[in-house]
């Protein structure tokens, strides 16, 4: 039986958690609704807009210091493929089932795998090694290529997922140097005018009736990075990784009630096989950091 404290440790982790869930979906949800009149681009800066806005409310109540930073050039790099990663997520969600994004996207733990060994030079071990083996696996039995036509869209999103992993793996590099909301800061005072350039061009005004939905994006992306931050001060990733995995059936619920998608039963063998080989990794890492310390 778990010592109170870490008991009542695990139930507030596992409300922040929920706090993340709510989040991702309710953002999901969001863009789809946007969609039908805003582009990807588009969606990203009012998104940013939104984001930046609430950000530099509350820097500005705890002091001016956390806007500086000496590392100008990580925090471009990692939005430029962040603002890539963003644009392939919010393509997805336009054309794609909701639950066939959010599978896909949980290939990111094997991106970024590969891309610390090539980035920072960090070790490929044998639960790493597994790890990136039952992603890969995971991922072909939900695209299942060779049996049929692979979704152009569902392609975007795969390689947001390697952006998306890229963009992690740089914030691994910036979070020594800089505090989570300053990297917040600058993915939005970055992103915001990358959207609007990419808008210009193509550009449809929103109605009052899409601004609730422009709120519900731009809150809820910092809602869903906060609330998993809080969750993982609380818990260890072990606790915390599988319920971010119950986004899937939740998100696949949400399409099937909402816009009428059908239940894939391989995405969800495919999310499973790549669950087990995130776990494996985790249970690995989580067992090395318990001995060395």
């Amino acid at each position: 039986m778990l010592p109170s404290k870490e008991t009542g440790q695990l139930l507030r982790a596992v409300c922040w958690m929920t706090g993340t869930l709510l989040s991702f979906m309710a953002m999901a949800v969001a863009a789809r609704e946007l969609s039908d009149t805003l582009t990807p681009f588009q969606i990203i800066f009012f998104r940013s807009t939104v984001s930046l806005v609430i950000i530099s409310i509350l820097i500005f109540r705890t002091g001016p210091r956390a806007f500086t930073t000496r590392h100008l050039r990580l925090h471009l790099a990692r939005n430029t493929a962040h603002f890539i990663a963003q644009y392939g997520w919010f393509y997805g969600i336009a054309f794609l089932p909701l639950a066939q994004v959010f599978a896909i996207e949980f290939t990111l733990p094997v991106w970024s795998a590969i891309l610390a060994v090539l980035i920072l030079h960090e070790r490929l071990t044998l639960p790493r090694t597994t790890a990136v083996i039952l992603g890969l696996t995971g991922m072909l039995i939900i695209l299942r290529p060779g049996l049929g036509e692979v979704n152009t869209a569902a392609l975007v999103v795969l390689f947001s997922a390697v952006c998306l992993g890229l963009a992690h793996t740089l914030t691994k590099t910036i979070v020594v140097h800089d505090a989570p909301a300053t990297i917040l800061f600058y993915m939005s005072l970055i992103q915001l005018p990358l959207g609007l350039c990419f808008s210009v061009h193509n550009w449809h005004t929103p109605d009052l009736m899409r601004m609730p939905w422009i709120l519900v994006v731009g809150i809820s992306s910092l809602t869903a990075h906060f609330c998993m931050a809080k969750a993982l001060e609380l818990s260890r990733a072990t606790v915390v990784i599988p319920i971010d995995f119950l986004r899937l059936p939740l998100i696949a619920l949400v399409g099937a009630l909402v816009y009428q998608e059908p239940l894939d039963g391989y995405l969800f063998i495919g999310a499973a096989v790549m669950l087990s080989g995130n776990l494996i990794n985790i249970r690995a890492e989580q067992k090395y950091h318990d001995t060395s310390s």
